[in-house]
């Protein structure tokens, strides 16, 4: 079987969609070697230190707009140069591991789901071409063979928005890459001091939309700081490059919070530094309304740190019972729970007993396993007609 991936995001080691592809496609090698895999990456996404070592054949793949219009070298990519591609390498089924599959194609295709965000939330669709381009991808993802969605959350949204059937959606997790386990005391150490992380804090880890709730988060933990004066706020992650209301930025808020005392910006942490962050801290802190997924809180979950998040989408299926819920958007229940984790340590030794239990669930093995049976479902009935 000769299986065709659409590589866009495996130069981009820190998005969630690279991730993804990082952990699934050397599972999948390593699960059937009898398969071969062609990884299809854009040159548009290739850049002067790009490392493109793979389990699998690369092929770059050119488009007339390389140079001129990324938007536009985007859309060619996914709707004329890779289905074209795949077509002439013989490609029997095509995988694109992200909401952006081909509208016509002659082959089988799975797309993988991660979230619906622009269908849901109407702030993420505020330009035309956002509008255009979700309504393309909608229609993309309703001609393909198979889907794959990363959660039982996501599958019932794009079964409810995209109105298609739950016989042709299958569910496969995502997991996480090796690295993330408790470091050991003097690993952790070092990158403490390096860091300058407090002694005793609450951590939050992501991005600073809306739909993540950084205001309420900030408006709960000034609620309670009084009452546990030690205790620091770490807010890590790539900050706004402007103020918005759709991104407001996190620091402004905390100046006219006056917590600047209280709260520390970490900015965007590294791969290799994330599991000392989530393992110094009492609890993950991830208000956000509305996931996919939520990695950052199967990240925690891993290093024994239980979370504190909102109730509904995905983060209760990945989360188990090593987190607290809130309802969304309460930033009195929030404070109560931050407390708690603070304030309470069999609690909280329970609950971070719990998530790593939660976190062992979840593997990359599991996911290329299922994959593969998703793959063949989608030739079978394309060898079934020429029988």
């Amino acid at each position: 079987m000769r299986i065709g991936i659409n590589g866009i995001f495996w130069p981009a080691v820190t998005t969630g969609s690279g991730q993804h592809l990082r952990g699934l496609l050397p599972a999948l090698a390593a699960h059937d070697r009898t398969v071969e895999y062609l990884l299809y990456i854009p040159r548009f996404a290739v850049h002067q230190n790009t490392v493109l070592d793979a389990p699998a054949s690369i092929r770059i793949v050119n488009t007339p707009f390389d140079k001129s219009h990324a938007n536009l070298a985007k859309v060619w990519y996914e709707q004329v140069a890779l289905p074209a591609a795949a077509q002439a390498d013989g490609v029997e089924v095509l995988h694109v591991p992200y909401l952006g599959a081909p509208l016509r194609h002659k082959m089988p295709v799975v797309v993988t789901i991660h979230d619906l965000i622009p269908f849901i939330l109407k702030e993420y669709r505020a330009s035309m071409g956002v509008r255009v381009y979700s309504r393309l991808v909608g229609w993309s993802a309703r001609r393909a063979e198979r889907v794959i969605a990363v959660s039982a959350s996501a599958a019932r949204d794009v079964q409810r928005l995209l109105r298609i059937p739950s016989e042709r959606i299958q569910v496969i997790y995502n997991a996480l890459p090796y690295q993330f386990t408790p470091p050991e005391p003097e690993a952790y150490r070092k990158v403490a001091e390096r860091l300058r992380l407090p002694a005793r804090y609450l951590v939050y880890l992501g991005g600073f939309d809306r739909r993540k709730h950084i205001p309420e988060l900030l408006q709960a933990f000034t609620a309670i700081m009084g009452r546990i004066p030690d205790t620091m706020l770490v807010i890590a992650g790539r900050l706004p490059v402007q103020d918005s209301a759709f991104a407001p930025d996190p620091q402004r808020l905390a100046r006219e919070l006056c917590l600047c005392e209280r709260v520390q910006f970490l900015g965007e942490v590294s791969e290799a530094d994330k599991p000392a962050v989530y393992a110094g801290a009492s609890a993950l802190v991830f208000p956000s309304t509305y996931e996919g997924f939520g990695l950052p809180v199967l990240e925690a979950s891993a290093c024994g740190t239980p979370a504190v998040v909102c109730s509904g989408s995905s983060l209760e299926e990945v989360a188990g019972g090593g987190a607290l819920y809130v309802s969304p958007g309460d930033v009195t229940a929030l404070a109560q729970a931050m407390l708690c984790l603070v304030t309470e340590p069999e609690l909280r030794a329970r609950l971070a007993l719990a998530a790593r239990a939660q976190a062992q669930r979840f593997s990359w093995e599991t996911a290329a396993r299922q994959t593969l049976a998703v793959y063949r479902a989608a030739l079978q009935p394309q060898r079934s007609s020429q029988q």
